[in-house]
């Protein structure tokens, strides 16, 4: 079997290593603390999985905090922070990362027009910020197993206000396939079979 030629990757109407960008919003302590949407160990997991995944395929990263500066909460958790060390947290002080200057420069700066969201809490940091770059033009992913809100229903809630404006929910798993496309291409598949499959869906349950 023949692959198709590989479809432009700016253009392209999927995600692809070269037209998207990943946003990764307060994955500190005391947001984990009060997601009541799914349990915090998975959460963890899958946030883990999500952010490998795009530092695999070398995605622009743009890392915020919120009220560490002030002393207020915590830095993100370490198991996802020493994935980030290259990605210096942006600090502020807005529950809407969009109503900070630096954030929205950053997100400027990296030139890509699709954003892969990941963001606690669902309903408030996720939904606030997705809103905000929809309107900006552009393109939304949330990663809907990556992110967590303070209850099954204000999860679901946020995810459906942002699907409604135009974003695009996925999964992590469909996040790493999708940037992936076609096994041929041979310089990510170890890390994806990795980050996928020995390291996740083939542990015993």
């Amino acid at each position: 079997m023949t692959s198709q030629a590989i479809r432009d990757p700016l253009g392209d109407h999927l995600l692809t290593p070269q037209n998207s960008a990943f946003v990764f919003i307060d994955y500190q302590p005391e947001q984990f603390a009060t997601v009541r949407s799914m349990d915090t160990d998975l959460l963890l997991q899958n946030a883990v999985s999500t952010v490998r995944t795009v530092k695999a395929f070398g995605l622009p990263v743009i890392h915020s905090t919120v009220n560490v500066s002030s002393g207020q909460t915590q830095p993100t958790v370490p198991e996802l922070a020493e994935l980030l060390e290259d990605d210096a947290p942006l600090d502020r002080t807005t529950v809407n990362s969009w109503e900070d200057i630096e954030f929205v420069q950053a997100v400027h700066a990296t030139g890509r027009r699709k954003l892969i969201l990941c963001a606690l809490w669902t309903e408030v940091c996720m939904a606030f910020t997705a809103l905000d770059a929809l309107r900006e033009g552009y393109e939304v992913y949330p990663v809907v197993d990556a992110i967590g809100g303070t209850s099954v229903e204000a999860h679901r809630a946020g995810l459906e206000r942002v699907a409604q404006a135009g974003a695009q929910p996925i999964s992590w798993v469909s996040l790493a396939c999708e940037l992936q496309r076609d096994w041929a291409r041979g310089e990510t598949v170890a890390a994806v079979v990795e980050i996928v499959l020995t390291d996740r869906l083939l542990q015993p349950a």
